[in-house]
């Protein structure tokens, strides 16, 4: 798991007994029904990806609760939606499908890493599963470890996001998709378009 950096950090602050200690007891290549669990409670991630080159990205992806799916043991998957059409994580999932996720309940103050191989697909048979999602990704599972928690700060959720597609109601748009620097550079088939659906 530790890379020549991580060894030379660790025998400088000697901690090289603690990272062996932790690696042994607590990181695993499976999810165990209590990641599975804390996993698919959670409503949001942070993704962290790379380019071909190695430059890094890391985003912020949200949900309702379970949007992040645990296929089995060994993956996971969870939907791409519209949004501002970078596709910075997703684009250098084709080039580098290294992956980490992040999840955090800022409530109870836990969180637990995710590291993998991701894959993109537009024909998954998960993508009915989610409304409005133009792709899943699936992450194979190398490594899962829960993270000390005692620097996470306690917020509790005052509002689900309304922009979450839902099956029960239509998702609105955000209004910068219809501001003059946007609109006329959306792609053909944006909701944004259509004058009828709320902002």
């Amino acid at each position: 798991m530790f890379h020549d950096g991580s060894r030379k950090l660790q025998d400088r602050f000697d901690t090289r007994r603690l990272a062996d200690r932790i690696e042994d007891l607590l990181v695993h290549d499976q999810i165990t029904p209590e990641d599975a669990a804390f996993i698919q409670e959670r409503d949001l991630f942070f993704l962290a990806t790379a380019d071909a080159m190695g430059r890094p990205n890391c985003s912020y992806k949200g949900g309702d609760p379970g949007f992040v799916r645990v296929v089995d043991e060994r993956t996971l998957a969870f939907p791409s939606y519209n949004g501002n059409g970078m596709y910075l994580s997703a684009g250098n999932v084709l080039q580098n499908p290294d992956v980490g996720l992040l999840f955090i309940d800022f409530e109870h103050g836990s969180r637990m890493r995710v590291n993998g191989v991701a894959n993109i697909a537009e024909d998954d048979e998960l993508l009915d599963d989610y409304v409005e999602a133009q792709l899943i990704v699936r992450v194979e599972v190398r490594e899962v470890f829960p993270n000390c928690p005692r620097y996470i700060h306690r917020f509790r959720r005052v509002e689900a996001s309304p922009f979450v597609p839902r099956a029960d109601c239509v998702t609105p748009v955000p209004s910068w998709k219809r501001s003059d620097w946007a609109r006329d550079v959306l792609a053909a088939d944006d909701p944004a378009h259509d004058a009828s659906n709320p902002v």
